[in-house]
């Protein structure tokens, strides 16, 4: 079914790549389901927030390796399934490629249908509330996948 699912946000280094390496932990090792995140605004070459990235060591998840990049045209066309964090990400990946529109959805989608806001450049608690937020909505798309 999906074979390419893309998770995008502004920067790529808090939100989106929690995304990403939540959703290739539940897929788990061997899945054919190729998980990428990318920003609207990204922070291209940066690596994953402080913060986010011990929320994920602490759940056993190694981001280190994650390297912001820009969302563009060519990334929406090959993903089959973009995941995004708030209506407003929706709206503007909409605009910069009407043909995607079909495909394009909120990461909270099947919970609340609610905006994941973002954490950036804020306490601890901020980001386990949004870490828990992409956890339960990334588990929420596992019966779809």
């Amino acid at each position: 079914m999906f074979q390419q699912i893309l998770v995008t946000c502004i920067g790529n280094i808090c939100r989106s790549p929690t995304a990403e390496y939540l959703f290739r932990r539940h897929l788990g090792e061997g899945s054919t389901v190729q998980v990428s995140s990318a920003g609207l605004g990204a922070m291209t070459g940066h690596g994953i927030d402080s913060t986010a990235l011990e929320l994920l060591r602490e759940s056993g998840i190694d981001g280190s390796a994650h390297r912001a990049r820009q969302l563009d045209r060519s990334l929406l066309r090959r993903a089959d399934l973009v995941l995004a964090m708030e209506r407003a990400h929706v709206a503007s990946i909409v605009r910069m490629a009407p043909e995607a529109s079909g495909k394009v959805f909120l990461l909270d989608r099947w919970l609340d249908g609610q905006d994941i806001p973002d954490p950036y450049r804020q306490g601890r608690p901020a980001f386990e509330h949004v870490y828990r937020l992409i956890d339960n909505s990334v588990n929420s798309w596992m019966k779809y996948l």
